[in-house]
């Protein structure tokens, strides 16, 4: 069974004149860490910048506005891009995401990880362990 689910992503950062970017960004998803998606958004030779995201928080997203604070997600207004607001101290972005490849990603991280059996991919121990004794 495979534990990883990786995808690349076209997107568009929305920028202050409501003009967009084109942007690639890398999703990642790993079964024992099963509640997080992470994403890299590659911006020109720069390292990537990577937010991670909780799974459920960009699958309700795509029905209604969902969020609070640091990120945001919510349905566009023509049913196929999702929007993804992102806040941090360096700034604000917004991004429209196409929804048709975003779900399909996270179709697969549910074969991957069913939704509420993610704590049977967690390892207790070695989290314990991290907590207790970081390396």
């Amino acid at each position: 069974m495979n534990t990883t689910v990786s995808a690349q992503l076209g997107l568009r950062l929305v920028v202050p004149d409501r003009t967009t970017v084109p942007l690639l960004a890398g999703l990642e998803y790993a079964a024992d860490d099963p509640y997080a998606i992470r994403m890299a958004f590659y911006v020109g030779d720069d390292e990537p910048v990577e937010w991670i995201f909780a799974r459920e928080l960009l699958t309700v997203g795509i029905v209604r506005k969902v969020g609070d604070g640091d990120v945001e997600v919510w349905p566009g207004p023509d049913d196929g891009t999702l929007h993804i607001a992102l806040s941090s101290p360096f700034g604000d972005a917004l991004f429209e995401v196409p929804l048709s490849p975003l779900a399909d990603f996270l179709h697969r991280t549910y074969q991957t990880v069913p939704a509420g059996e993610e704590t049977e991919f967690i390892d207790i121990d070695a989290e314990l362990e991290n907590l207790l004794w970081p390396s």
